[in-house]
């Protein structure tokens, strides 16, 4: 059976680089309780008045995270990149010390397959990631774009001419291009769902979800 996390539960962050302390920065604004830790003094330093607490230790040693109590979190984030060696050591470190749930950053693909066979629960591959979205928005046919693991996507752009003036239900979007239009936003008013009779105007945004490939034929459609 899989243990249920608490959605406030306090999380360890390991390692301060911009990933980690990105991840910190946020959990903190998010108001969850966080221990990041670091081998590097000044970035600890830098950091002990932004996140609940900030500590100085080697994750990469089993007996430094007992120390600072790391086996009674139910939550980690691996943010170590730059060593490869190091993020499965301290991820190894976690398992043993049976950490429930270990989010791991990965570099690359192989170091990804590591993580996940040493028993990172989540795999993160950031620099992917964000190469992905970026190409997808540099092509200027889409404003924002969110891929899952299974080749799900959601996607803010710009409408389609042919869906415009009529009720979805009508323009057939579903059925033509294999895409669901999720929500509508019109300028100066706030986000609403889209339902079947729901009518896009020259003026709105659209989020839509589908397969990449769907997504990338529908965003092709002319404007």
């Amino acid at each position: 059976m899989v243990e249920r996390i608490r959605g406030d539960a306090p999380v360890l962050v390991i390692g301060l680089g911009r990933f980690g302390a990105a991840c910190a920065g946020e959990l903190d604004r998010l108001e969850r309780e966080v221990l990041a830790i670091d081998d590097s003094l000044d970035l600890v330093q830098k950091w002990s008045e932004r996140v609940t607490h900030a500590v100085q230790a080697d994750a990469r040693d089993i007996s430094a995270l007992q120390q600072v109590g790391a086996q009674d979190f139910q939550v980690a984030v691996v943010a170590v990149g730059s060593s490869i060696e190091a993020s499965v050591l301290i991820t190894a470190n976690l398992v043993d010390l049976k950490v429930p749930q270990i989010w791991a950053k990965a570099v690359s693909q192989s170091h990804g397959k590591i993580l996940s066979r040493v028993g990172a629960n989540h795999v993160i591959y950031p620099e992917r990631e964000a190469g992905e979205r970026v190409a997808h928005l540099v092509s200027g046919r889409m404003l924002d774009f969110i891929r899952f693991d299974d080749d799900f996507v959601l996607a803010k752009m710009y409408p389609p001419k042919f869906i415009r003036g009529v009720g979805l239900n009508e323009s057939g979007v579903r059925s033509k291009y294999n895409v669901t239009v999720v929500g509508v936003k019109s300028p100066g008013k706030p986000f609403r769902y889209a339902e079947a009779v729901t009518i896009v105007t020259n003026h709105d945004l659209i989020i839509v979800s589908g397969t990449n490939s769907d997504i990338e034929r529908f965003a092709a459609l002319e404007r």
